[in-house]
This record gives C-alpha cells, sequence and structure tokens, in this order.
C-alpha cells in the first residue's frame, strides 16, 4: 500500500474504501512510521502543527443506573469509586480556573448518568453562564442523552459543544450496555447540532469490537459529522465488567489514530482516556495524526503529570493552541 495515497484521497474529499482501512489496521508494525507520516500530511494540512488541549471535570460521580461495561461509575461496577452528586456551582467555576492553568481552550463538564434532571440542569446552566462571563475558555457539556428542551437551553447559555459518544459499532453496542441503545446516542448528537452546539463524538477502542467495526466507527462519525472525535483506549478498571480485557498495543493505537485522521480528515481528532496505558511510551507519536488531548486526570483514572504534555508538545516543536475549540 502507498500509504500517501490515502493521504491525497483524504485531502480531495474521497472517502476510503473499506479494504483500504483495514490496510491501515492490519498493516506490518514496520510500516507504522511511514502511515504515520502521510497522517501527519492531512493533520498538518488541517491543523498545522498546534495542539488543542482539553481538560475535564468529574461533576457528579458514580450514582449511574447504566449498565456500561467499561464503566466504573455504572450500576453494575465494583469498583472503589468516589460517589457525589452534581458539584456546586463554585467548584465548577473552580474547574475552569484550573482548566486555564492548564493552557487548556476547553472546559468539559461531565455527569454520568442517562441524562440531566432538570435541577442539575439548572445548576450547569447557571456555572456556564457565570464562567462565559469570566473567562475565555470554550465549554463542552456531557451529561447523558437530552430532552429537545434541555438542548436548547444548553444553547442558550452558552455550551459551545456537547460530548456524547457512540462509544464502539452498532453490531457491538448489545454486548457493551443494554439500558440504552445506539440509536440513541446518534439522536442525541443530531440534537446538538439541531440546537447549535458543537458535536463532539468518538469511540473506545478495546472491547472486543473486529478491525471492520473500526472502520465501520470511522464512518459512522464521518457520517454523523462529529467536529471533534475522542479516541478512547479502554483502561479495563477492576471491579467493571471488562476488567479482564487486554490493553490495545501501542502500535495498533497509533494505526487507529491514522484511521480516523484519513476518514475524518478536516476534524479534531484527540487522543483520550487510556492512551497512557496503552500508548505508553509512544505517546508522543499520537500528534502527528491528533490534534488534541485531554490534561490531567480523567473521570476516575489518573492521567498523567499536565507538565509531561506540555514538554511533549514542546519537544515535538508543535504549540498549544489556546482558547481552541
Amino acid at each position: 500500500m502507498e500509504w500517501q495515497s490515502l493521504a491525497e484521497k483524504a485531502l480531495s474529499g474521497g472517502r476510503l474504501t473499506l479494504e483500504e482501512g483495514l490496510a491501515v489496521l492490519e498493516a506490518d508494525n514496520d510500516e507504522v512510521l511511514l502511515i504515520m507520516n502521510a497522517a501527519f500530511t492531512v493533520r498538518k494540512h488541517f491543523y498545522g502543527k498546534k495542539v488543542k488541549l482539553n481538560m475535564i471535570i468529574n461533576a457528579k460521580s458514580g450514582l449511574c443506573p447504566e449498565d456500561c461495561g467499561y464503566c466504573s461509575q455504572s450500576i453494575v461496577s465494583t469498583a472503589p469509586v468516589k460517589k457525589y452528586t452534581l458539584l456546586d456551582k463554585e467548584t465548577l467555576l473552580d474547574g475552569a480556573r484550573e482548566a486555564m492553568a492548564r493552557k487548556a481552550g476547553t472546559y468539559c463538564i461531565v455527569a454520568a448518568g442517562k441524562g440531566p434532571t432538570d435541577k442539575e440542569l439548572n445548576q450547569v446552566v447557571d456555572a456556564v453562564r457565570e464562567i462565559r462571563e469570566t473567562m475565555p475558555l470554550k465549554i463542552c457539556a456531557c451529561l447523558g442523552i437530552l430532552k429537545d428542551d434541555q438542548a436548547k437551553r444548553l444553547a442558550e447559555a452558552g455550551v459551545h459543544r456537547y460530548n456524547h459518544n457512540l462509544n464502539t459499532s452498532k453490531a457491538n453496542y448489545s454486548s457493551i450496555t443494554t439500558t440504552h441503545t445506539y440509536d440513541q446516542r446518534v439522536e442525541t448528537v443530531e440534537k446538538v447540532k439541531t440546537h447549535g452546539m458543537s458535536p463532539c463524538s468518538g469511540v473506545i477502542i478495546g472491547m472486543g469490537e473486529t478491525n471492520q467495526e473500526i472502520v465501520e466507527m470511522a464512518y459512522a462519525l464521518r457520517e454523523l459529522d462529529a467536529d471533534s472525535i475522542p479516541i478512547n483506549f479502554l483502561n479495563a478498571i477492576p471491579g467493571t465488567p471488562l476488567e479482564h480485557a487486554g490493553r490495545t498495543p501501542s502500535m495498533k493505537g497509533l494505526k487507529v489514530l491514522a484511521l480516523f485522521r484519513f476518514i475524518c480528515p478536516s476534524k479534531e481528532i484527540r487522543v483520550a482516556g487510556g492512551r497512557e496505558v496503552n500508548l505508553r511510551t509512544l505517546q508522543p507519536l499520537s500528534l502527528f495524526a491528533a490534534n488534541s488531548l485531554f490534561v490531567g486526570d480523567y473521570l476516575t483514572t489518573a492521567g498523567q503529570e499536565v507538565s509531561s504534555d506540555h514538554q511533549i508538545i514542546e519537544d515535538l516543536g508543535f504549540e498549544i493552541e489556546l482558547n481552541a475549540l
């Protein structure tokens, strides 16, 4: 395979065939640097050497009625995680200040649960309005499945982006969770777009999906026209149904990132949860395909030191894109 031809196809508006997508994922590891170089051609065309930073706050932890097999906060998890109701306004504001200190352009307010109650939505809306008035941050919310009026209120409050991940392929979905459907997730992303918020939707690699399903996930997100695509790699947490799932090999993780860059060339591709334990020492190479990172801790798992991420970016000769959406 001439990998650079895939970059040229992506830049000309073409879509990789299933065979081409599988060729990326199944390539010999000796080909990885050539694949990443081709992916970088596309990444550089749309984003230069800039890197967007995002920070998550776990605004409501545990207490979730969903049975998602990967999640330590789900009702079927026995993992020892903190459990608390939605954080108060001042704590959410403190989180926004911390995001700025970390040079993150986007602050992500995430709450466990199927969807927000009216009281929870009021709390988020109140905090978002003050953040928008006092700080130059972009705000992403991730509160679960939304009703139409809830999406409208978040948009009116100033939420720039809404995250609702597809997580896995449609065919694999029922093996991961049974308390909601793949189609419900798609409907929420479409609802977000209707109300003018930027759609953020991504995947978790390593949950029993086939290589063909990984290609299909990339196709689905291209079709959904998600502006931001977080690529998570399963961090198998003891006490969850997927606790015995193996890690994604580091080289396979790089191929996945390149694949998503080829199929969704102009979109923000974010190296997200699990990168530290799956990509390990190859994390710097991920930025030749991806143009975005989460900095700091995730929802219930630890990230690496923020200074280490800043150092990676500097050592690559890349630059942090401040206040980027």
